[in-house]
């Protein structure tokens, strides 16, 4: 009886597995992401014309070109690359590289699927795709407008420009920008004066990037790299009347250009609000600390005059930039910031770094005061997590901001900062610059 109950015990155990290895089993599809190549991809190496547009690679006619595309993985695992492609005429050969392995893939007429590759990622973060023509019997290579990412590193948590949605090729592909906010609650009366300098370390100062250093509620003052040949310090103040055409605002919201210092450029501006722009070509130098000026107060019939100094370390001096007249506007400086961007999308792919150092201001009684605290924050394109190349912090006395390059280690945004390090008050004579 007894092993009889035990048969019949075995019986229903295997029954019972049956059952479960003929349950109906789910396989979960492969992720795979669409990153367009307009938004998430540059000319890394070139010869000729080519070029990134928002509708991916065209008139890709050089074999020297290379298109570098990257992408943020939050996983190790496989990658398979992928991609429609057409080839107008003839045949081509193209090759994609990633982690120094490479896959050749032929093509050949319309648009079709290809294969380009499957490759290891050996860690999270951001993974470049490398693609290079090897020949062709055409005039160009292939036309492309997107990769198709799928594998086991692949998630929907991996980062890149989604979509031109709100023109965010054209955002996505300058970088990130970030910014540092003094905090000024210590300081009890109102700010007329604001003292900063700007270190940019050798071989950061990548075209396409304003090193901000005087931000304030109506305008900004730093320094740029203009071209290979041109850089520029300048100072701009927005208009009250809220518009991105400097030929809309109506004469009494106009900026009210004073003076300006020699060889100094005044104008409009617009794009991104509008109002009065100056600017000085001045060849600044990597490594060279520079030093900027600010004041700003009230003054007769609503107006706020905003005046800019930048210090010429050739010729052992202050230099005016331009003093403007706000309308509708009686504040003292508020809003103290800095930021560092890139404004050319060609060279969003190299990282760019600057140190803030020496914040000082002065109030209307006549007394400095440090600024030693700091909060980080990032723009639309960080805060959507877009591009996630950005990072700041403090050393010592000084704070840093660095954007774009794809790097690992970014800063959470809105991480504060301070430093304890107490400097000496800046040398200039206010009585001369008034």
């Amino acid at each position: 009886m007894r092993q009889e109950r035990r048969n019949i015990f075995e019986i229903g155990r295997l029954l019972g597995l049956i059952s479960i290895l003929m349950l109906p089993v789910t396989v979960t599809a492969q992720q795979e992401v669409s990153v367009p190549l307009g938004g998430n991809s540059w000319v890394t190496s070139k010869a000729g014309s080519e070029k990134v547009t928002n509708n991916g690679w065209v008139n890709w006619q050089h074999a020297d070109a290379i298109f570098s595309t990257w992408v943020y993985v939050k996983q190790k695992g496989s990658l398979h690359i992928a991609s429609t492609i057409a080839v107008p005429e003839g045949k081509s050969v193209i090759n994609c590289t990633v982690n120094g392995k490479s896959a050749q893939t032929a093509l050949e007429g319309t648009a079709k699927k290809y294969s380009l590759g499957e490759f290891t990622v050996n860690d999270s973060g951001y993974v470049r795709i490398d693609v290079q023509g090897i020949s062709k019997t055409g005039t160009v290579f292939a036309s492309m407008d997107a990769l198709q990412l799928s594998g086991s590193a692949v998630d929907a948590q991996t980062l890149f420009v989604k979509n031109n949605e709100g023109n965010y090729f054209y955002w996505g592909r300058r970088g990130p920008s970030v910014h540092l906010s003094y905090d000024v609650t210590e300081v009890k009366e109102d700010i007329e004066w604001f003292y900063n300098e700007i270190v940019v370390p050798a071989g950061s100062d990548v075209i396409g990037s304003y090193y901000m250093a005087n931000g304030f509620g109506e305008g900004y003052f730093g320094m740029q790299v203009n071209s290979s040949t041109e850089r520029r310090v300048l100072f701009s103040v927005w208009s009250p009347f809220h518009t991105d055409d400097p030929k809309q605002i109506p004469e009494d919201k106009k900026i009210i250009m004073l003076k300006k210092g020699t060889n100094v450029y005044t104008g409009e501006f617009g794009n991104e609000g509008s109002g009065g722009q100056s600017y000085l070509k001045y060849n600044w130098k990597a490594g060279d600390t520079c030093r900027f000026l600010l004041r700003g107060k009230p003054v007769d019939n609503n107006y706020t005059n905003y005046t800019a100094w930048f210090y010429s370390t050739v010729e052992k001096k202050w230099l005016l930039i331009a003093s403007f007249n706000r309308p509708a506007t009686s504040t003292y400086l508020k809003r103290l910031h800095s930021f560092l961007e890139n404004f050319d999308p060609t060279t969003g792919y190299i990282t760019r770094k600057a140190w803030y150092q020496n914040q000082w201001v002065r109030t209307v009684g006549g007394e400095w005061k440090q600024l030693s605290k700091a909060t980080f924050t990032g723009d639309a394109t960080a805060q959507k997590q877009y591009r996630v190349d950005y990072a700041g912090g403090v050393d010592a006395a000084k704070f840093f901001l660095q954007n774009c390059g794809f790097f690992g280690n970014r800063t959470v945004l809105r991480s504060q900062f301070a430093h304890t390090v107490k400097q000496n008050v800046p040398v200039a004579d206010l009585s001369v610059l008034q």
